[in-house]
Order: C-alpha cells, then structure tokens, then sequence
C-alpha cells in the first residue's frame, strides 16, 4: 500500500507522500477499506476526486508541504508530509492498543481523518462524506469484530 502511495506520488510530482494519496492507496487495494464507505456512490464520487487529482484536476497541492501543525511532526518522516507521518505512526499505536503487532488499513484510514487540515479529510469533504462518519463506521465495524 506504501508503495502504492509512493508511486502515486511522485506521478503527481509531490516531493512528499500526503494523506491524500495514502487514502487513494488504501482504496485502491484494501476491501475492507473500500466496505467502510458502504454506499457505492458514496465510494465513486470518493475515487473521482482522488482520480482527477491525479491527473492534474479538481484539487491540487502540488509543492506545498501537508502541516496543519495540529499533530506533532514525527522525527525522520522523511519521503512523507507531517500529517501522514504522523497518521502513520497513530495507525500503529491504535494497532497496538488493540493487540496487534501491525496496523491494519482500518487502523490508518482512522488516523487519516483525525485531523481536520488534512488533505484525505478535504478529498472527503468535496466527497460529501464527513470524517466523524467514517470514524463512527469504523469503530462500529471494530465493535462487532469483538
């Protein structure tokens, strides 16, 4: 999935890996990602924001660094914006914290959306998807899991 993001990245000609293309990345290649966005066009508006800024539309950060200061920066993110270093590294605690040695796509799509400055919670938003549902539907998912 990293690698996916890496790629997508550097096609876009960003110096870093953003949540935005964390987020493409988890949609492109984990179903149990995709099943959190459980209506279908909720998902399909959700990857055409992500597909036209791929190719240059729609919204566009190219050259700037992803940094809400809300999160603390991560030392030695390099290769990654503040905010995915950042939401990385919650992913893998979240995972710890429910008993896991590794994060899932779950836990980091929940780090993604925490903070309200990044640029997956702005593609969500143009989506029309607010981050708190996303968050209530993955702890919901979680719950029954249990």
């Amino acid at each position: 999935m990293v690698s996916g993001a890496r790629r997508r990245a550097l096609r876009d000609g960003d110096r870093q890996i953003d949540t935005a293309h964390l987020l493409h990345s988890l949609l492109e290649h984990d179903a149990e990602v995709r099943a959190v966005f459980e209506d279908g066009p909720q998902l399909a508006r959700l990857l055409g924001y992500l597909v036209q800024r791929s190719i240059g539309y729609g919204l566009r950060w190219q050259g700037s660094v992803e940094d809400s200061g809300a999160v603390p920066v991560v030392p030695e993110s390099e290769g990654y914006s503040p905010l995915a270093a950042g939401a990385m590294e919650h992913a893998a605690e979240r995972a710890v914290r429910r008993g896991l040695v590794r994060a899932n796509g779950t836990d980091l799509l929940s780090a993604l959306v925490l903070d309200p400055e990044a640029r997956a919670v702005e593609v969500l938003t143009h989506a029309g998807i607010e981050a708190a549902v996303v968050l209530d539907r993955i702890e919901s998912r979680v719950r029954r899991a249990v």
